[in-house]
């Protein structure tokens, strides 16, 4: 187990150590969760810090079950097999879209404000959250890097079942997770503490770095 998510980060970071020389690193955050692990990566590296916003697309009265996933630039990501099987007609999936594209747009306004992204083309990027179940997320992350054609792209995550990380395996070029426990159920369960990351705990760790790069 971790004890919260900064022990991840340092975990993980151990865990790419083969990737601490890369030229051009980027570490890239899923938030909110994903942020305190990327941190503790980007300082380990002395590499720079940025964020992907990603939003899960929930099923309806089951919002923790993943029907798919949308990331900035339009990407989105759908479980047509779970759809199916459930029975989620059009008009339901595109109530969960809306209501996750305008929380998307809200984040990148208040996380980012004037800030431009990320240069993401001909870059190493290691993209982070804090653990992962079905990994629809994730997917739509790594879609959204990809289409700016990355050198490579290396997914860290602290925790995850092992047919997840299989399933990832085939989409990066690079799959780090530590704990791979058989019996998952889910992702807090492996941390002593897994309180919910705020908006205004991931605007602190973003200004610290930002402004850590303007005065080198």
């Amino acid at each position: 187990m971790y004890a919260d998510r900064r022990d991840a980060g340092r975990q993980l970071a151990e865990a790419l150590t083969d990737f601490r020389n890369e030229k051009d690193l980027l570490v890239l955050a899923l938030p909110r969760g994903g942020v305190p692990v990327a941190r503790e990566v980007a300082t380990g590296f002395d590499a720079e810090l940025d964020l992907l916003i990603v939003r899960k697309l929930g099923v309806p009265g089951h919002s923790e079950l993943a029907m798919g996933a949308i990331a900035t630039g339009g990407v989105e990501v759908l479980n047509d097999d779970l759809i199916h099987d459930l029975k989620i007609d059009a008009d339901a999936i595109e109530r969960v879209r809306k209501e996750e594209r305008a929380e998307l747009e809200r984040r990148e306004v208040i996380y980012r404000e004037s800030r431009p992204p990320p240069r993401l083309a001909g870059r190493c990027i290691i993209l982070v959250d804090d653990g992962l179940a079905t990994g629809a997320t994730m997917r739509a992350g790594i879609q959204a890097v990809r289409a700016a054609k990355p050198s490579r792209l290396v997914v860290a995550i602290p925790v995850a079942p092992p047919e997840a990380i299989e399933d990832l395996a085939a989409e990066a070029d690079t799959v780090i997770c530590p704990l791979q426990p058989a019996r998952f159920n889910a992702v807090g369960l492996w941390y002593t503490k897994f309180d919910q990351t705020s908006d205004d705990e991931v605007r602190e760790i973003l200004a610290h770095a930002w402004a850590r790069e303007v005065t080198e």
